[in-house]
């Protein structure tokens, strides 16, 4: 695969799982758990 597929795909599934992340915040049933997916975001982008 080129860099420039690599790339796009990259760019595809990060855009992916942003969409999801978001529909997830938006359907958390409390602002706690909203706060607990929030925070887990934050540390699997730090493991990257």
């Amino acid at each position: 695969m080129t860099s420039l597929a690599k790339s796009i795909k990259s760019h595809r599934e990060n855009a992916r799982a942003r969409r999801a992340f978001n529909k997830a915040v938006e359907n958390a049933g409390t602002p706690a758990s909203r706060d607990d997916l929030i925070m887990a975001w934050q540390r699997s982008a730090e493991r990257v």
